[in-house]
């Protein structure tokens, strides 16, 4: 027969118990507020330093050259992800205030607090509001595991729903396994309505999960396992001797939460497979498990000591942890002297160990093969991007620990219990340091400098039509054509010039930002006409000879002409589509781009009576003289 012990788990505490913070102790309340106040000083610090950062100008430029809110931009493959939810917010913000950083820096700091405060409610959930819960909100709150994430916008649309989403579905999985033994009479429906609501919310909260990230649909597996260790806990708390049937309790009372979960996923999976290549590319079994290995001993081990306080970067990459030796080893010794105090201290512990583990091996290797082809660099995986979710399961698994019965005799002595709030203090003081240096280190990127620039100049310049180029190499390489020319990146300006295949003021934008004169390179050249300008020999279609033949590309003619009125001419480049472009009475220079190939240039009037006469011009391509000087 069971009985009852004086230990019981908090998964079974009675429900009123987490609806009232009047039950929290004021110095908890006192302690969690200043959690978050530093919290959000940090967090504001690292978006103060930041900027815009790859993604975040390609999403940028796709959301500028799509219709407002299209389904072929929402539902577009981004290098694999589908993330509907987050490009209908970029969309948003591109529509509103167009690379504006700090309305997008905003978006992530809402998204922060809020998932701040759902994680908050996991741990109250599971844990109750006791003293110790705070060291796993603070873990959460301080840990660099979140922080690169949260830094890259384009990264933090992805991974901020999903840590929300998670904590949420997690806690609503708890409160319906739970315990309810010793709860205040409600009615006989209102448990019934009150369990509906949950199943709902918590499938609505999933499908917005999956809408933002794809890699939402772990939650559903993390909430049941959670779940199930909850009610395992209640039940070893209720009698350690007798074996634990948890897995037809977790599943009879939360029935309709894993069946909602499953549906949704299922209509998720469909969409995905359908829309999306997540698996596109080269992969290697070898490579992967060098970066799980590596993502493990070099990212979340450290990071558990509060590490890495050094971050590297190969610009234009992100920063990447450069955590040395030392300090993986007193990761490792703090992981195995928690798992060890762990096992010791609560019953149900290795359960939780086991189940944490595999978690992280399974959601790294899921990561990792997407990112396995041979040349990826290994660096890749101390980036700490890829581990948000990660953080919020160790965060769950130390509250079910927290919430654990107690062995007999488990509770440590006074001198294990300072050994305890040392390493803890270690922690998180290690962790401010990790966030202040990669803060540090994301700030040294020479994006944001150039998209301010390149804003004012472009509005300074609105008149004068140019042609597009690539941004410069450190800001988007041509690996993003065509989401790395300037009319895309900056597509969204409502202020800017008109860009297209001829201009009569060449211009281009420096890699600083800045407009300036351009010039064109001499591939092949032609002579003067052999007018002049009181009797010009353009009156008609007229071949220019080259004096070579041009290959296939992309080519600038440049030349000067004589008008003897305004109007209009056709230009082709060897056997290019025409390019109509206007021409000035009078003297002016005109250059125009076009792709194809051949030996000739031809001109033809397409107003009545113009005439021109042209002086000797060049074929070749636009450039900034500033670099060549």
């Amino acid at each position: 027969m069971a009985h009852p012990t004086s230990t019981t788990s908090a998964v079974s505490v009675d429900v009123r118990a987490h609806r009232s913070p009047a039950h929290a102790g004021r110095g908890v309340v006192i302690a969690l507020g200043l959690l978050l106040l530093i919290h959000v000083v940090v967090r504001a610090y690292v978006l103060v330093r930041g900027n815009f950062y790859w993604d975040d100008l390609i999403l940028t430029s796709r959301a500028g050259t799509h219709g407002f809110l299209a389904p072929s931009l929402l539902f577009d493959d981004h290098d694999g992800h589908l993330m509907p939810a987050a490009m209908a917010v970029i969309d948003l913000v591109t529509a509103v205030a167009p690379l504006s950083w700090p309305v997008a820096a905003a978006t992530l700091l809402v998204g922060q607090l809020v998932a701040s405060a759902s994680v908050a409610r996991m741990i109250v959930v599971i844990a109750g509001r006791r003293p110790a819960a705070l060291v796993a909100f603070a873990f959460y709150l301080l840990t660099p595991m979140v922080v690169p994430s949260f830094a890259w916008w384009a990264s933090g649309l992805n991974n901020l729903p999903l840590q929300a989403a998670m904590a949420w579905v997690v806690a609503d999985a708890v409160l319906l396994t739970r315990d309810r033994a010793g709860a205040a009479p409600r009615g006989p429906r209102s448990p019934i309505i009150e369990n509906r609501t949950i199943v709902i919310r918590s499938a609505v909260v999933f499908a917005v999960g999956l809408a933002f990230f794809e890699k939402s649909a772990l939650i559903a597996p993390v909430a049941f396992a959670v779940a199930l260790l909850g009610v395992r806990l209640s039940q070893l708390g209720r009698d350690p001797g007798e074996p634990t049937r948890a897995l037809p309790v977790v599943w009879r009372r939360a029935r309709g939460l894993w069946i909602a979960l499953s549906a949704v996923a299922a209509v998720w999976a469909v969409v995905f497979v359908v829309v999306a290549r997540p698996t596109a590319g080269d992969h290697s079994i070898r490579q992967t498990a060098a970066l799980v290995w590596r993502s493990v001993s070099e990212g979340i081990v450290p990071a558990v000591a509060g590490g890495p306080w050094t971050w590297d970067r190969w610009i234009p990459s992100p920063p990447f942890g450069t955590p040395g030796v030392g300090l993986q080893i007193v990761g490792w010794l703090v992981v195995a002297g928690a798992v060890v105090a762990a096992i010791r201290a609560r019953r149900g512990a290795v359960a939780i160990v086991v189940c944490t583990v595999g978690y992280i091996v399974v959601a790294q290797a899921l990561v990792s093969w997407n990112r396995s082809s041979t040349t990826t660099a290994l660096e890749l995986s101390q980036t700490l991007r890829y581990l948000p979710d990660t953080a919020v399961v160790l965060v769950a698994a130390a509250a079910l620990i927290i919430a654990a019965p107690s062995r007999s005799g488990g509770h440590p002595g006074r001198g294990p219990r300072l050994v305890g709030a040392a390493v803890v203090a270690f922690s998180a003081i290690g962790s401010v340091v990790s966030t202040l240096t990669f803060a540090g280190s994301w700030a040294h990127d020479p994006t944001g400098d150039y998209v301010t620039t390149a804003r004012a100049s472009l509005a300074a310049s609105a008149d004068t039509p140019m042609f597009s180029q690539p941004v410069p190499l450190e800001v988007l390489t041509p690996v993003a054509y065509p989401d790395n020319l300037v009319e895309n990146v900056f597509s969204g300006l409502s202020k800017r010039p008109e860009f297209g295949d001829w201009t009569g003021d060449l211009r281009v934008l420096s890699p600083k930002g800045t407009v300036t004169a351009g010039s064109v390179t001499r591939a092949r050249g032609f002579a003067a006409g052999a007018g002049a300008c009181d009797r010009p020999e353009v009156t008609g279609p007229t071949a220019i000879d080259l004096d070579g033949p041009l290959i296939r590309w992309r080519w600038t003619v440049q030349f000067a002409y004589c008008a003897n009125a305004a109007g209009q001419v056709e230009v082709r480049i060897g056997d290019s589509s025409p390019v109509i472009a206007p021409v000035e009475a009078g003297l002016h220079g005109l250059w125009v781009q076009a792709s194809g190939t051949g030996t000739t240039v031809s001109i033809r009037p397409r107003t009545p009576g113009l005439a021109l006469h042209l002086a000797a011009g060049v074929v070749g391509e636009v450039y900034d003289p500033a670099l060549i000087r």
